[in-house]
């Protein structure tokens, strides 16, 4: 099983350096990939307004800066950029990089930032269906003219020409978005809202994905299986808001790494930790939970 960890995002105001810090020794300790959030603004939550670093520079900056880890967004927002002009971004990335991007994909849910940045809300799965279409056959190397009620591109081409394909990540269990992506996709991810942070519930879930791939064409074993777990570190400080229900892991190492050890029973390709608090002393406390459990 790889591990990853998801860096900072709007738990607190976050610089560069401890961005560059944080990264750096997560690849040191022993992460197989770090990830960042998608998201330009979050407000009315009862939570002061406040919003992260624009996440495909933070990704180039980061791939300079690291040489081993894979690294993505979680995922990216296919509403925020015209689908060719993300595909030329991922592909960049990806080239910086040497070849370590994993381009997850989503709708994005947050209307608060939509509405802020004048991006259009209305018809989110049907614009997805459409940018990503567009994004997966231009990274696929082909010449693409489409033309849809929301995305058209004529005769796009990406040059320089990527030298491959990055891993494509789908970020939903919506049935819609399932349908559209699992025909074509590398990885299927669930955040751990969506299953409860428990292995009983992601049981069922992944069950669920499997039928879905099932009827999309797809061995399930074809798909791989990538799944967020939210852990508190130490006793936590509760950075991160949370949903009513959901519990952390956490109390010991011990209790991280048998979850870790009781996901990768069940299947599981990566588990990426969302770490409460997020800083690099954490990251360095969790390496000793990586060691172990990593792919050898």
């Amino acid at each position: 099983m790889r591990i990853g960890i998801q860096l900072p995002e709007v738990e607190r105001e976050v610089r560069w350096h401890e961005y560059a810090a944080t990264a750096k020794a997560a690849e040191e300790v022993g992460f197989d990939s770090i990830w960042v959030g998608d998201h330009y603004l979050y407000r009315d939550d009862g939570r002061p307004e406040r919003g992260p670093w624009e996440a495909w520079t933070m990704l180039a900056a980061l791939a300079g800066i690291t040489s081993r880890v894979s690294l993505g967004p979680l995922v990216a927002c296919l509403g925020f950029h015209e689908p060719a002009v993300l595909a030329k971004m991922a592909a960049t990335v990806d080239e910086v990089s040497g070849g370590r991007l994993v381009l997850g994909v989503g709708a994005g849910w947050n209307q608060t930032e939509f509405d802020a940045f004048g991006i259009p809300y209305d018809h989110r799965v049907a614009r997805f269906e459409e940018s990503y279409e567009i994004v997966r056959r231009l990274l696929d190397g082909e010449r693409v003219t489409f033309r849809g009620s929301y995305a058209h591109v004529d005769d796009a081409v990406l040059l320089p020409s990527p030298t491959r394909r990055p891993k494509l990540m789908i970020g939903s269990s919506g049935n819609r978005m399932l349908a559209a992506t699992l025909p074509t996709v590398d990885v299927w991810n669930t955040w751990f809202d969506e299953y409860g942070n428990s292995l009983e519930d992601y049981a069922a879930l992944r069950d669920r994905i499997g039928d879905a791939c099932s009827s999309a064409g797809r061995d399930p074993a074809d798909v791989e299986r990538s799944v967020c777990v939210l852990v508190a570190v130490g006793d936590g400080v509760g950075e991160r808001s949370t949903p009513d229900g959901i519990e952390p892991i956490g109390g010991s190492m011990r209790q991280v790494s048998d979850q870790l050890s009781g996901l990768a029973d069940l299947g599981v390709a990566e588990v990426i930790i969302v770490a409460d608090p997020i800083n690099e002393r954490s990251v360095r406390e969790l390496g000793e939970v990586v060691a172990p459990l990593r792919e050898p």
